[in-house]
């Protein structure tokens, strides 16, 4: 592959990129449509359908028939693509109170009838359980395209008249636009990640944003160090822009002084470790004759680079790492703390916390009630990005959240001295 091929976020790809350069972002980041007015919104929303289409096309390719197994990290494609082009629907096209924002209702009765018959009882995941996903008589390939673009359409049709609207009141106004792109987004990772676990042969160029590279510091910064020194720590989102419901309200946290790593922990910090205790091996991890290692991505297996971050391990195994090395995971306050501390790079894999998925103190659930709620206490959270998270979705306040127990997705851990 090319790697200055053009891609949907209209960048170039480098992947993941190897060595002491690859680590990632060197600095805070914040997304830039957060705040984006409904030009760059629609701009954002068509860059980002792009990169889905290309995802369908390369799924297609790779799976003629778009069958998977019914597992529980994974959801039919057809599934996924409908879905995706119904909570647009559902929030900025048939929502009757799409320009309140925060304060919209969410009842049934401000919601106008969909595009495509029955709809809701294909791809509300609010009410269509999972396991129904893999029986259920979906619309084909060429009618969920259709749907897909004739609610796209619709949506960019009623943000286009609000060009005019002034900078105060586009927080709420064009809070759903910013929360169905994110969405798509985050669903496209979900693509993502799903056709690694299959060992699915996609372009990089859909698969990968680009990866800054965090310099030479003159040596080895696998197990760089840096010092935090006791503070008081605003957690969350506080100002203008949009922000999701478990983000907010930003509230003080107290945090000792820490040492924490500079970097993920990479393979060569890891490797000693499963073969000191025999510890299970990651996903798409093998030792061959001769003793190298080597990992698969999508579907073909190459030499690992020991300097890369480990990926593709659970909460679980990230803390029996810690206990090996005699360290422990930050909690989330502390990683985002510590994210603006110079030399802290990010933004290859997330990164496993020692905290639960747990509303912030004062929580509120906005008008999607089911992002937050229904997975509080269950699910642990990951903060950073992976190479495969759009540069919509990266912002340093941003809580991801998934089982302890997930291995398919591309997570790996930082951490802490005790």
């Amino acid at each position: 592959m090319n790697d200055s091929t053009p891609t949907a976020e209209g960048q170039s790809l480098t992947g993941q990129g190897s060595g002491r350069n690859s680590g990632g972002f060197l600095g805070p980041v914040h997304s830039a449509v957060r705040t984006a007015g409904p030009a760059a919104l629609a701009q954002a929303l068509q860059t980002t359908r792009a990169r889905t289409l290309g995802l369908m096309q390369a799924w297609q390719d790779a799976l003629p028939d778009l069958s998977v197994p019914p597992l529980s990290g994974m959801n039919p494609p057809l599934w996924e693509w409908g879905h995706i082009a119904w909570f647009q629907e559902w929030w900025t096209v048939r929502n009757r109170h799409r320009l309140s924002g925060t304060r919209s209702a969410r009842s049934g009765d401000v919601f106008d009838a969909s595009l495509l018959p029955y709809a809701d009882g294909f791809y509300n995941s609010s009410e269509v359980a999972h396991d129904s996903r893999w029986v259920l008589a979906l619309p084909d390939l060429q009618q969920t395209r259709a749907y897909m673009a004739e609610v796209l359409q619709r949506s960019l049709d009623h943000l286009h008249a609000l060009q005019d609207l002034q900078p105060a009141a586009r927080d709420e106004a064009l809070y759903f636009w910013r929360l169905v792109l994110q969405h798509e987004d985050m669903h496209n990772e979900a693509s993502v990640y799903m056709a690694q676990a299959l060992g699915l042969h996609l372009p990089q160029v859909w698969c990968a944003r680009p990866v800054l590279p965090q310099g030479d510091a003159g040596g080895d910064r696998s197990a760089a160090q840096l010092n935090l020194p006791a503070q008081t720590w605003t957690l969350g989102h506080q100002g203008l822009g949009f922000a999701f419901d478990n983000e907010c309200p930003a509230h003080p946290v107290a945090l000792a002084a820490l040492e924490i790593d500079a970097l993920p922990v990479s393979w060569a910090r890891y490797v000693p470790f499963l073969q000191a205790t025999g510890h299970a091996l990651p996903p798409h991890v093998r030792l061959v004759a001769g003793g190298d290692w080597q990992v698969q991505r999508f579907g073909q297996w190459q030499a690992m680079d020991l300097n890369s971050p480990v990926v593709h391990v659970n909460a679980h195994d990230a803390q029996a790492w810690c206990q090996w090395a005699g360290r422990r995971l930050p909690t989330e306050a502390e990683w985002e703390c510590a994210v603006h501390t110079p030399g802290f790079a990010w933004g290859q894999v997330w990164e496993w916390t020692a905290s639960a998925f747990a509303p912030y103190p004062g929580f509120k659930a906005h008008p999607y009630r089911d992002y937050s709620e229904p997975w509080w206490h269950t699910h642990r959270v990951l903060r950073g990005a992976c190479a495969a998270t759009s540069s919509h979705v990266v912002d340093v306040r941003y809580r991801n959240f998934f089982v302890p127990e997930r291995r398919d997705i591309f997570a790996g851990f930082r951490s802490v001295k005790l």
